[in-house]
């Protein structure tokens, strides 16, 4: 068991896994294997993020501020490497499986479950209906090209010198 982990972009999806002690720890599966970590999946997601700089509260806000106020907002994990995951369920549910929505190639129903299937081959069955976990996929989807787009082409305002003399002219008058 591995004491701390950071995400990177090989992670496909990370779940809360109890130890024998009764502890909250997390099974992370990346495309080349399984590890099992001594942290809760939060914790995983909040050392991840301050590597580069920021928290995981500060992800949150942002996630919330731009997809609008949900519980369960996908997180930038690092905009750098483009890494953003998504819970299945709510931030707080222990049962809540973290996901990588640029792992996943496709969902399909399957008794009332998603399952997903990884661009790796591997499958997850996940206990949601097919159109919920495709809007939560959808959402992150569009959260990372919303994020990834403000960072590429950032908004700027220049005043054009011909309008900045004319509006002091008035003023003055």
């Amino acid at each position: 068991m591995e004491k701390f982990h950071i995400i990177k972009p090989s992670f496909m999806y990370m779940e809360g896994h109890v130890d024998r002690f009764a502890k909250l720890c997390s099974k992370v599966t990346q495309t080349d294997g399984i590890i099992l970590v001594d942290k809760s999946p939060v914790q995983i997601l909040n050392d991840s993020i301050r590597c580069i700089g920021f928290n995981f509260k500060g992800a949150l806000e942002t996630s919330k501020w731009i997809m609008g106020d949900s519980y369960m907002c996908p997180i930038m994990v690092n905009p750098i490497q483009r890494i953003v995951v998504f819970p299945t369920r709510s931030i707080k549910n222990e049962d809540s499986i973290w996901l990588n929505p640029d792992q996943i190639l496709r969902t399909s129903s399957y008794y009332n479950k998603t399952q997903v299937e990884f661009k790796n081959g591997h499958m997850l069955i996940v206990p949601c209906r097919l159109s919920a976990f495709n809007t939560k996929l959808q959402t992150a989807e569009q959260f990372r090209r919303i994020t990834c787009g403000i960072a590429r082409d950032p908004l700027c305002f220049v005043l054009e010198p011909k309008r900045k003399r004319m509006e002091l002219g008035r003023k003055k008058q």
